[in-house]
């Protein structure tokens, strides 16, 4: 049986070297495994139907079962985005989902910035396809609490990750080994299918 396709959503930011996603989207490829990848748009352009639309078009562009990788403002994406799509979806990893409905800190966009964009509210209906939810202790995002909320409204298997702050560079992240022991949980066949 083929593999699904890795389907890899970043978050609100450019494209970074040494983060996660893209390190794994390389190791993927090197390994002969079929990806592909929703490019980086920053934050310079906040409206979520562009992002939502871009995960479209490369979703569809895929023949064959996906598996989704979102990080961060892409697992809001996600969620945005299975609300009006007819894509099927083998399962979707959501690390690090941030707390779009609070202030988040300086840097990031403004709760009026989010709403102006389409982002609020975040989705809150149980997704069509199975998930996990990856959750820090201490990211600054999003406190645990609301991650889990997001989780059980979502319909996603939650796993609290420790204390690994936003799960990115800032916070020590280049490679991170688990996310490949997500993926192939949610690339191997559900139970009774």
């Amino acid at each position: 049986m083929t593999k699904p396709t890795v389907l890899i959503v970043p978050g609100l930011r450019d494209h970074v070297a040494q983060h996660w996603q893209t390190l794994l989207e390389s190791r993927l490829r090197a390994l002969g495994r079929l990806v592909a990848s929703v490019p980086p748009m920053g934050r310079d352009d906040l409206d979520c139907a562009t992002k939502v639309a871009a995960i479209e078009r490369v979703a569809q562009s895929v023949a064959g079962p996906i598996v989704i990788v979102a990080h961060s403002g892409g697992c809001v994406m996600v969620a945005h985005w299975a609300r009006q799509s007819k894509r099927a979806v083998q399962g979707a990893l959501l690390a690090a989902p941030p707390d779009f409905e609070r202030e988040m800190p300086e840097g990031y966009p403004s709760l009026a910035a989010l709403h102006a964009g389409g982002w609020l509210p975040v989705p809150r209906e149980r997704l069509p396809f199975r998930s996990i939810v990856a959750g820090s202790r201490n990211d600054p995002l999003a406190d645990y609490a609301r991650v889990a909320e997001l989780a059980a409204a979502w319909g996603a298997e939650l796993v609290d990750l420790g204390e690994v702050g936003h799960l990115n560079p800032a916070s020590g992240f280049g490679e991170w080994p688990r996310a490949d022991e997500f993926i192939a949980r949610l690339s191997a066949p559900p139970m009774g299918a």
